[in-house]
């Protein structure tokens, strides 16, 4: 009696046996027509002008150490509103030249886009649109961050604009954003201000003791030091913890260094 597989085999012309020779020829050409294709950066070596060949998380980390910091260098001024900003074109001329140097390509891959027609306070028709970007960002060596990073702009505009200016706005958040790129203004919390003539003027000798009580915070020093500045005394001499003269700006400074493990 035959099998099945000797059945179908005899119906096709052939012995099982023939069967099980074709089996073992393609069990034998199988690793070539599966082998993968080769790494096209096996055998790479970086030219002078190339990018360090690092990992895309250490490539963005060398760009952040590079830039440091943005400042809010210009101003809008219109409508009685006045402010300091960090425009478009500021931060991606300044992360541009920094990410070519270290390899890191930055592509939206997603954007989803929502308008709406308005109107400004003069009754000019606008068209504002809101956008949500994905993008990818990519390292000298080819890989990506594991995650989109997403980010969101709006912008207005009459004509036909209104959403590249909303997607470059985008892409500010994302450089501002996933660089944490702080821009090194005073902090308003270290602004001191009087209210009207019934505040007396502090002596230089109220400020010393203020510097050399032990309770004072570093924080509290760094924001004597505005005031002083403010008000011209940092060159006030007083007798220090010693007895010796000193003026209130080096007296402040060396107690802050003390409590705070500056050195000398």
């Amino acid at each position: 009696m035959t099998t099945i597989a000797e059945r179908a085999a005899a119906a096709a012309g052939r012995t099982l046996k023939t069967d099980e020779l074709l089996d073992v020829m393609a069990a034998e050409r199988a690793p070539e027509q599966y082998t993968l294709a080769p790494d096209p950066m096996a055998d790479y070596e970086p030219g002078d002008d190339d990018p360090p060949m690092v990992p895309v998380h250490l490539a963005w980390l060398r760009v952040r150490r590079e830039i440091r910091a943005i400042a809010k260098a210009e101003q809008y001024n219109g409508g009685g509103t006045r402010f300091n900003f960090r425009g478009v074109d500021t931060v991606v001329n300044t992360f541009g030249p920094v990410t070519l140097k270290h390899g890191i390509n930055i592509f939206p891959v997603d954007i989803d886009a929502e308008h709406r027609d308005t109107t400004t306070s003069k009754g000019n028709k606008m068209r504002e649109c809101t956008v949500t970007v994905s993008w990818m960002v990519m390292g000298p060596m080819g890989d990506a961050l594991p995650m989109l990073l997403k980010s969101r702009g709006e912008a207005l505009d009459s004509a036909d604009k209104g959403t590249a200016k909303a997607q470059s706005v985008a892409l500010r958040v994302l450089l501002l954003t996933g660089g944490l790129t702080p821009t090194h203004d005073k902090d308003p919390d270290a602004s001191y201000i009087e209210r009207g003539n019934e505040a007396p003027a502090r002596s230089a000798e109220s400020y010393r003791d203020e510097i050399l009580n032990p309770k004072t915070s570093s924080g509290r020093l760094q924001q004597i030091s505005y005031e002083l500045g403010n008000l011209r005394m940092l060159g006030r001499k007083v007798q220090n913890e010693t007895g010796e003269w000193e003026t209130l700006d080096s007296l402040g400074r060396r107690i802050y260094r003390e409590r705070t493990g500056g050195g000398s």
